[in-house]
């Protein structure tokens, strides 16, 4: 029996749901090893276990600070566990504990949000590539969600490819009760996430205010809460006095599945990923998915997803256009959309990782 850690610090946030599910799928397939989860205090109760062998710690440190680096390296040495997973990079630099390490991508260091203050975010972005060449070098292991992520972490630094395993990440479609959402459009492309710059949203608007040439009443619904990325985006539609383009904020759960499983098509133009789950999630769903070619999305989507390239306006509208005309196209997609999702599963996922765990507490 061993003790291990996992760092939860995210697991309130997009890249959470790959703590979360982790958690949740570990605890029914380990009941032997004991668990302690780390999360800030607002998280307490995020999730909860069902399970003896694994408790709820509060670790209350920011990611990128001065008391991630010493009241966390403290913190884990009081609690001294056989083995640390740390879900993000992010981590003291100092602990030498056996640990394993998930680089989800290289967002943080590839691309800058401009609606965060630019010394800041740019400070930032120089600390995190000096802890994750650290991190990459020390851990005695290393998880990415793709081969696409295991290559940009090879190209960042020379590493022993040995030490770094792919386990995809998978997705779970909504079976719940729809509750219908009301929109003043009957056709509309739909977006879900986020909307910081690499997202690429201003693009994918141009793109649709081109497309309306063609289909007029075609509407472009963006689903996410309305952070500062959102609002700029809102406000550069509106300045260009773009048409047809609606924000719905935070929408409970049954009202997304109703927008899911009546839009016309799902368009993800994001710049960089390092899985892809938005996709995943709309093609469980059934609706045909409209992707970036770029980073790992033709590695995730496969032949499940119609591409085009993101930087360019007229090839987003230009693929939009072809799918939208073309009925049998768009079942295609729907069910290469159904079959792609059946390779990833989260069970897999947790026991790929404990394995991972294993090995390492061996050596």
């Amino acid at each position: 029996m061993a003790h291990i850690a996992i760092d939860a610090r995210i697991i309130n946030s997009t890249t959470g749901r790959y703590v979360e599910r982790l958690l949740t799928y570990l605890q029914e397939i380990d009941h032997t090893n004991v668990y302690s989860v780390l999360v800030r205090a607002k998280d307490e109760n995020f999730w909860k276990p069902t399970a003896h062998n694994f408790m709820i710690k509060i670790a209350e440190f920011d990611n990128y600070s001065i008391a991630e680096q010493t009241g966390f390296y403290r913190f884990l040495k009081k609690l001294n566990p056989d083995l640390v997973h740390f879900a993000m990079p992010q981590q003291p630099v100092l602990f030498k504990g056996k640990k394993v390490t998930t680089f989800h991508d290289f967002t943080l260091i590839k691309t800058y949000n401009s609606d965060k203050n630019w010394f800041v975010f740019h400070a930032k972005q120089q600390i995190g590539k000096s802890v994750f060449k650290k991190v990459a070098t020390e851990s005695n292991h290393i998880i990415t969600p793709s081969k696409f992520t295991k290559e940009e972490l090879l190209n960042f630094i020379a590493i022993d490819e040995e030490k770094i395993t792919v386990i995809y990440e998978s997705t779970d479609v909504q079976q719940g009760a729809s509750k219908t959402y009301k929109l003043p459009y009957k056709k509309y492309l739909l977006y879900v996430g986020q909307q910081s710059d690499y997202k690429n949203i201003k693009r994918l608007g141009d793109a649709h205010q081109k497309i309306l040439q063609m289909y007029p009443d075609l509407a472009l619904v963006l689903v996410g809460k309305k952070n500062a990325s959102a609002l700029a985006n809102e406000a550069y539609f509106a300045k260009n006095e773009y048409k047809n383009i609606l924000f719905t904020d935070f929408v409970e759960d049954a009202q997304l599945n109703w927008l899911y499983t009546h839009a016309t098509a799902y368009v993800f133009p994001s710049l960089m990923e390092g899985f892809g789950l938005p996709g995943l999630e709309a093609m469980g769903h059934g609706i045909p998915v409209i992707s970036s070619n770029a980073t790992c999305l033709p590695e995730i989507y496969g032949k499940a997803a119609y591409y085009f390239e993101p930087t360019n306006t007229d090839d987003i509208a230009r693929a939009i256009i072809e799918v939208l005309g073309n009925e049998k196209l768009r079942q295609k997609l729907s069910i290469n959309g159904y079959q792609q999702i059946k390779k990833y599963s989260w069970k897999k996922m947790a026991e790929q990782t404990l394995k991972i765990y294993e090995n390492v507490l061996k050596s």
